[in-house]
């Protein structure tokens, strides 16, 4: 019996010391700890350690100043660890909890930049894909985030460069509206392709895409046998890109010859 009682101890030990290594080593630390240790983290890219500390100052510490400067942090670890839904989770708390926060801007700031680049933008390092071509649901909602802190937050430190952005992003989502409108175009869908083309002129004006969806419409229009609009159309697209390049090459763009995919 000695030689069994001997082997339960060390089970029991051995037991003991596993138990030992799970223990949280930042249990009973302070608020302020926690988050002087995960700022500590972030200095040195460390985001699993800091999102740690920085989850649990948020659980055990809900109310407060740590608190909500815990959330501001999460958001961004999450974003630069390439977590952009836990970052938009963390901001949308942020907001809901705090809707008059001092650091409101800077959160509204870095949602549009997660949206900004979705994760499928990385593929077109390489294929050279237009950004427009893409999904444009990360476009739109990064531009609602960042037109949202032009307009509540003008004097803002992120507010000159949010502008830039938003200029590239509507530019970006026109192109998108017409490469729509030419896919209906083509498939002789002319009505779909002429109010698709149409949401470029009125939605975004002075954008270079306004081209190529007043051509769009002038086609479509004569495909449609409506000499009037056509003419309407024509009319427009004349006097705001005099020769335009569409009626000598038509819809289809140069394509890359950087683009792998173009020669297959």
């Amino acid at each position: 019996m000695r030689p069994a009682v001997f082997l339960l101890a060390a089970i029991v030990l051995a037991g003991c010391g596993a138990f030992k290594g799970d223990v949280d080593k930042t249990a009973g630390w302070s608020a302020e700890r926690l988050y002087k240790e995960a700022h500590s983290e972030v200095s040195d890219g460390n985001w699993k350690e800091a999102r740690t500390h920085l989850e649990a100052l948020e659980s055990r510490y809900p109310f407060g100043g740590y608190a909500q400067q815990a959330l501001i942090e999460l958001a961004y670890v999450n974003w630069r660890d390439d977590e952009p839904e836990q970052a938009l989770a963390a901001i949308d708390r942020f907001q809901q909890q705090y809707p008059n926060h001092e650091g409101t801007d800077y959160m509204l700031y870095l949602k549009g930049l997660i949206t900004f680049t979705p994760p499928s933008a990385a593929f077109t390092k390489i294929t050279r894909q237009d950004p427009s071509e893409r999904d444009p649901k990360g476009l739109r909602e990064s531009y609602e985030a960042f037109n949202e802190l032009i307009k509540r937050y003008p004097d803002s430190r992120y507010t000159d460069d949010a502008k830039k952005r938003v200029a590239w992003l509507v530019s970006t989502l026109a192109d998108n509206e017409v490469h729509v409108a030419q896919y209906y175009y083509e498939r002789h869908a002319y009505l779909a392709a002429i109010n698709r083309a149409q949401t470029v002129i009125t939605d975004f004006q002075g954008v270079p895409a306004a081209e190529k969806a007043l051509y769009i419409m002038y086609m479509s229009y004569d495909k449609l046998n409506m000499p009037e609009l056509r003419d309407d159309a024509k009319r427009v697209l004349d006097k705001n890109f005099p020769n335009s390049k569409y009626y000598k090459q038509g819809l289809n763009e140069p394509k890359s010859a950087w683009n792998p995919m173009n020669w297959l």
